[in-house]
Order: structure tokens, then C-alpha cells, then sequence
């Protein structure tokens, strides 16, 4: 069932959208066979929470990085895109930094189903925020 996309397939994939382009997501490390994704995303001031020079990232754009790196982690395994079912974050301190890093593993990939926890760390290395997602497993 795997399908394997380069991290520049990836990149490639990500840059097409503008809304994830926007964000300044980056793949650090994919292996479609574990099923896992990496990806940084940098502090600008469109991102942070309060306003520019708070140096902390708003809630919504790290729900977005945990979105985005668990829906890749499927992708990566199904051949493409999938639509996200569900998922939730739970903060566990501010995120702040130059950098988040957020990565992805499938935890199960089904025929129609794929469940991926995520791990949001700071450029400290500090856990900052935990995700998991429920995707299609059918690509579209």
C-alpha cells in the first residue's frame, strides 16, 4: 500500500497551496514507509498571538501545522491528498520561538480510514502542543 513521495514531492504538493505556502511550512524528513512526516513552520508576525513581537504563535496557525503535517503522513501512503475527518489539539504551553516543529506518525492506515499523532515541539525542543487526526484514507 505504500507509496513513496520524496520530500521534495511533498514540498512540491505543499507550495501549490497558498494558504500553506503562506505559513512558510517546510518537510524536514518523510519516510512513507513508517509513515511519518516532519515539518517547521517559522514565527512571522501574521502568525503570532496579541499581535507582532509577542514571539508566541496563535492557536489557529499551530492547529494548522498539526493539520497539514497529519494529513501528509497519509498522502504519503495512499498517493495523494486526503480529505481531514476530524481532529483536535490540546495546548500544553505557549508556543513561542523562532521555529515550531511539528511531526506526524500514522498510528493506522485503513482501507477508508488512517489515524496520525502529532507532536509539536518549540526551537527549545519543548513539547508545545499534541494532535491527532482522523483522515480518508482515499485519496481526494
Amino acid at each position: 500500500m505504500a507509496y513513496e513521495m520524496t520530500i521534495q514531492q511533498v514540498q512540491g504538493h505543499m507550495d501549490a497551496s497558498p494558504f500553506i505556502a503562506f505559513l512558510g511550512l517546510k518537510v524536514t524528513d518523510a519516510d512513507a514507509g513508517e509513515g511519518s512526516v516532519t515539518m517547521t513552520m517559522p514565527i512571522r508576525p501574521e502568525l503570532e498571538r496579541g499581535g507582532p513581537m509577542t514571539g508566541q504563535f496563535h492557536g489557529g496557525p499551530v492547529a494548522s501545522l498539526i493539520d497539514t503535517v497529519g494529513d501528509f503522513a497519509v498522502a504519503m501512503a495512499v498517493g495523494g491528498g486526503v480529505p481531514t475527518m476530524n481532529f483536535r489539539v490540546d495546548y500544553l504551553r505557549p508556543s513561542s520561538g523562532t521555529e515550531l516543529t511539528a511531526k506526524a506518525v500514522a498510528r493506522r492506515i485503513g482501507r477508508s480510514v488512517a489515524v496520525v499523532d502529532i507532536d509539536v515541539t518549540d526551537d527549545q525542543g519543548r513539547l508545545c502542543a499534541i494532535g491527532r487526526g482522523t483522515y480518508s484514507a482515499v485519496v481526494g
